[in-house]
Order: structure tokens, then C-alpha cells, then sequence
């Protein structure tokens, strides 16, 4: 890993999976703003290409949708 690659991520995410578009170690959640490390991502929606650090993040922010 480089050190460019140490930084924050860009991914497209897709329904079950995300495809890394810029290489990188994390992603900001997208309520919290704490970085997220891509090995535990485990929560997004791809219809608003948002990363969620869990499951409470994701319905906040489903609920102020």
C-alpha cells in the first residue's frame, strides 16, 4: 500500500457490494463523519452512495429521509 493509498477511499456503491473507485483505507460515515475502514463497511445505500459506520447510523438516517 502506498501512501496515497492511507487516506480516505472513493467508492460506488451497488445493492450488496461496492466497487472502490479510488484507492484508500476508510470512508467517512456519512452521519457521524468517524472514518469508516473499508475491511468493516458493512452498511450503505446506494441510492444516496452514503457509507453508514452501523446499523443505528443507517436508519438515523433513513428516518430523516
Amino acid at each position: 500500500m502506498t501512501e496515497t493509498d492511507a487516506g480516505p477511499a472513493t467508492l460506488h456503491f451497488t445493492d450488496g457490494e461496492f466497487v472502490v473507485l479510488k484507492a484508500g483505507r476508510f470512508v467517512a460515515c456519512a452521519v457521524s463523519g468517524k472514518p469508516i475502514p473499508l475491511e468493516i463497511l458493512r452498511y450503505w445505500s446506494a441510492q444516496h452512495q452514503e457509507a453508514y459506520a452501523g446499523p443505528g447510523e443507517a436508519l438515523q438516517r433513513m428516518a430523516a429521509r
